[in-house]
């Protein structure tokens, strides 16, 4: 077949367009618009329900998700110029929110984002959305963003930067049987990008999405030298057959807390002599592969085992004792921790 005749073919294979049946677009009011979106929601499947969004746009706190927008010139929206963090809600208690709030003031700094208000304001903020929300187990996101104002690639002429911050009754719980995953064949972010929690998240969703394409849980980020590097929005975690948990460095990946976390609880099983170190350095991948377990650490999976990665089965193939034990002391932690990583909500 001629290219000529090809692209005929294609051409004819196009179905023709009435216009005459082309609806009106109509124009709206701001009344309508809203409910409109209102009614978009009704039947909607999520396993998410908003509950209360804090906007420095609007200057307080709304409860109506047809109201919880963001506006279009917003440079986190068309310019990808925005931060983000999150913290779990446990019990009436917002887990680990100063060690996300330092992390999120880091991604703000690198990203060139002034803060609209003072530290300690902002922190308030995130508290009182959550009190306003009466959640007293979800998850608290929020966001910093360089701000509204025109759809210019520089925010230099936008007056003021925005935060937004969002409460989310999660209607899903955790699964903890061992998972699957499956080496990224997705570009790795430059150190820069992926150590700083920006909303540029695109290479990130790719990565799940590759691996639920082929029928895995996640996909796992190697650096280009033959190291570990991490999940797509989770760190890796390794127990290797001299009983050292291992995680890879965080210079060229995102530092997380709750694998921070967990390098701390993990203390109370090497004075139970369960383990004999915790490291964080290099990891290759056969010595990632070859490991006794493996698993992922995230706010979003606390910790995952990971039952096979490729075609290398990881251990016996079942969920290992360390990621049981770790999973344990997390959930303690969380309902029963300090004061120092558990900030009680005043409802």
């Amino acid at each position: 077949m001629t290219r000529n005749n090809e692209h005929n073919n294609n051409n004819s294979d196009k179905v023709a367009i009435d216009s005459s049946v082309i609806p009106e677009v109509p124009i709206l009011s701001c009344e309508e618009a809203i409910d409109k979106f209102r009614s978009s929601r009704v039947g909607q499947k999520s396993n998410d329900e908003l509950l209360a969004m804090y906007s420095s746009v609007f200057g307080g706190i709304i409860t109506d998700p047809a109201a919880m927008l963001i506006p279009i010139d917003d440079h986190m929206v068309h310019r990808g110029h925005g931060v983000f963090d999150t913290a779990l809600i446990v019990d009436g208690h917002l887990y680990e929110l100063d060690q996300h709030l330092d992390r999120f003031l880091r991604s703000a700094k690198m990203a060139k984002i002034k803060l609209p208000f003072d530290v300690d304001t902002m922190r308030s903020i995130l508290i009182q959305t959550v009190s306003a929300s009466k959640c007293k187990k979800g998850s608290l996101r929020y966001w910093l963003s360089a701000g509204p104002g025109d759809f210019q690639l520089s925010p230099s002429s936008s007056s003021q930067s925005a935060f937004y911050a969002i409460v989310i009754q999660v209607k899903s719980s955790f699964s903890h049987k061992g998972v699957i995953v499956v080496s990224s064949s997705i570009p790795i972010k430059p150190p820069m990008f992926a150590t700083m929690k920006s909303v540029n998240y695109l290479p990130n969703v790719l990565c799940k999405m590759e691996a639920e394409e082929k029928g895995f849980y996640a996909s796992i980020w190697t650096d280009g030298l033959g190291f570990v590097a991490e999940g797509p929005n989770m760190n890796v975690a390794f127990v290797t057959s001299e009983k050292e948990l291992v995680m890879p460095r965080f210079k060229k990946i995102l530092s997380g807390c709750t694998a921070n976390r967990v390098l701390v609880l993990a203390r109370e099983l090497l004075l139970k002599g369960e383990l004999r170190k915790l490291s964080v350095r290099d990891v290759t991948i056969d010595e990632g592969k070859q490991a006794e377990e493996m698993m992922l650490i995230g706010s979003g999976v606390l910790v995952t085992p990971v039952i096979q990665w490729d075609d290398q089965v990881i251990g016996n193939g079942n969920e290992g004792p360390i990621a049981r034990k770790l999973l344990g002391l997390i959930l303690e932690d969380m309902e029963s921790g300090p004061s120092a990583v558990r900030v009680p909500i005043p409802y």
